[in-house]
């Protein structure tokens, strides 16, 4: 009778106690990317020059639990797409007709995570779909996480990406397959 009473009251103290803890602090937060900060840089060439450029991020969100990233879609406005170098609109109005990226039929490009792999503290293998040019291809590439908590998140991936494999094939053999990629991503 003892042992049950003693049983008795230790569960009516533990609850006790329990009701009065302190909430968990919420392990997740889905940040809204900074459009205004946030851009794709890319740089393209041929056999005897290069260009370079920028592609702004329209939307986007990022997904982050326990200070680590864990999923995110971002969409770029591929028509508003701009040169950074000396061949300015010149160049950037070829590329948008529908010779290249017919952003009249494509105006954006989309990238969805699917997983994140840590490698360190700070660095991880994102993977995931990014839909471009009227193609859905998977996409794998590293990140520098520079900061990813629920008050912010920033990282960076530097990376190539064949562009052929999306349909934009205007002059293989004369311009380099591989488009340069730097992404700065922005949230909060």
């Amino acid at each position: 009778m003892k042992t049950k009473l003693f049983t008795l009251a230790s569960l009516v103290l533990a609850a006790g106690i329990f009701s009065f803890a302190p909430a968990p602090a919420k392990q997740y937060a889905d940040l809204t990317v900074n459009t205004e900060k946030s851009r794709v840089d890319w740089v393209g060439s041929k056999k005897s020059d290069f260009h370079t450029g920028i592609v702004p991020i329209k939307s986007g969100t990022v997904a982050v639990t326990g200070g680590k990233l864990t999923g995110g879609k971002f969409v770029m406005d591929v028509s508003a797409l701009k040169v950074t170098d000396a061949a300015g609109d010149r160049l950037g109005g070829h590329l948008k007709s529908a010779e290249i990226l017919d952003v009249a039929k494509f105006p954006e490009a989309v990238f969805e995570i699917t997983s994140v792999n840590y490698t360190s503290d700070n660095a991880a293998t994102i993977t995931g779909n990014l839909t471009f040019h009227g193609a859905t291809l998977p996409l794998s590439f590293s990140a520098n996480i520079r900061n990813s908590d629920d008050k912010g998140f920033f990282a960076q991936a530097f990376f190539g990406m064949d562009r052929t494999l999306f349909g934009v094939k205007y002059g293989v053999g004369a311009v380099s397959n591989d488009v340069q990629l730097a992404i700065h991503l922005f949230a909060k």
